[in-house]
């Protein structure tokens, strides 16, 4: 069994993980001054749409919250160079969040249990699937003083605001957009999947995908399924805690019927802070990320696992695979926020079968990887 050393960890983050980091970080500031620019247009089109510019402390709807704008902001200090609607997904795939204006003063209602509508508006015999767990209904009626624009059929059937309705809008706002920025050159649209957006964004560096979704930023609200989890005593403080969940939540339009609930801005904050107890938690992190994009082909487990030390470098990346490998190999990864939800539910059970196997050779022989 070949095994490895924090030192040859060290040495892998200076020669891999940080050169990933180098070139990723000139992809990202293309791609986000394309996009700024992009949804900048379409905004000019139609004002339901915000510039990726306006999303997180920048949303217009925080105008009238300094507090928890300078709150958010103080966190962040010189920790987070990335837009707050950009997520990497790998080195040529980006997730950025549209942020949707007009909907102010949101409360979460008991929705009414049963839908018979299609996408299209007609009745249906028998009711639409009722939403996962992480999925809710959004209802205008939910929140407290919505702009005029959101009475539109083009994106509401019977009181919902239908997520297929509001990205079918928003992409052909952005076909148009794509022209008259000038921006045929460096932006196509691709296929889409499901109801999500797809464009390529030709960089510097390479052609990267882009999915593209309308988001409703929530804050000052933190979803009643959305347990915080009770594994830490010591990270995060419970005052930790508090703060993170007066950000809110994001409802993000990524199927038909239903709006995703994302806690971006959670995650966004506890990575900020990870290590703030003395641990390495960010560099195993890191480690087990580049391992993925170089040669397992496989995703970490939860970014913010339990394991007994976190100053132990070797051990604690070890145990974080290990951790994944039983997830994995069991069919089940449950969500750090929805407990009760599993995030391969859906997965191919065959890949997730090839993806265990390819992470017990990692175990069998680590340092090969490593070195």
């Amino acid at each position: 069994m070949s095994s490895f050393t924090d030192e040859d960890l060290d040495h892998y983050l200076q020669n891999q993980v940080d050169l990933r980091h180098r070139q990723v970080a000139k992809s990202v500031e293309d791609v986000q001054k394309i996009i700024k620019d992009l949804t900048a247009e379409v905004s000019s089109k139609d004002a339901r749409f915000q510039s990726i510019a306006n999303s997180g402390v920048h949303n217009t709807s925080l105008k009238d919250q300094p507090a928890l704008v300078s709150k958010w902001a103080a966190l962040l200090r010189g920790r987070c160079a990335y837009n707050p609607a950009l997520q990497v997904l790998t080195p040529t795939l980006y997730l950025i969040s549209v942020p949707l204006r007009g909907l102010m003063g949101y409360k979460q209602r008991r929705a009414r249990q049963w839908r018979y509508y299609t996408l299209s508006g007609s009745r249906l015999l028998s009711p639409v699937r009722e939403p996962e767990k992480v999925y809710q209904w959004l209802e205008l009626e939910s929140f407290v003083n919505p702009s005029q624009e959101w009475h539109d059929a083009n994106m509401i059937i019977e009181g919902d605001i239908v997520p297929a309705k509001v990205v079918n809008v928003f992409k052909e706002h952005l076909e148009t957009s794509i022209k008259t920025c000038g921006l045929a050159n460096k932006v196509s649209m691709l296929e889409s999947v499901g109801s999500v957006v797809r464009v390529a964004v030709e960089t510097s560096e390479a052609q990267i995908e882009v999915e593209l979704i309308p988001t409703v930023e929530l804050m000052n609200y933190w979803p009643k399924r959305a347990r915080w989890p009770r594994l830490f005593r010591r990270w995060p403080s419970a005052e930790r805690a508090r703060c993170i969940k007066s950000f809110g939540f994001n409802l993000m339009a990524t199927s038909n019927y239903h709006w995703l609930q994302s806690f971006s801005r959670a995650d966004q904050v506890l990575m900020s802070n990870i290590d703030e107890d003395g641990g390495c938690r960010r560099k195993c992190y890191r480690v087990v990320r580049q391992l993925k994009e170089d040669t397992l082909l496989f995703w970490t487990c939860e970014k913010y696992p339990c394991t007994r030390d976190w100053r132990d470098f070797r051990g604690c990346v070890l145990r974080l695979v290990h951790k994944l490998y039983k997830c994995v190999s069991q069919h089940y990864l449950r969500h750090y926020f929805v407990r009760s939800h599993n995030l391969l539910k859906y997965s191919n059970r065959n890949e997730l079968d090839d993806v265990a196997k390819k992470i017990n050779s990692f175990l069998d022989s680590p340092g090969a990887y490593v070195h």
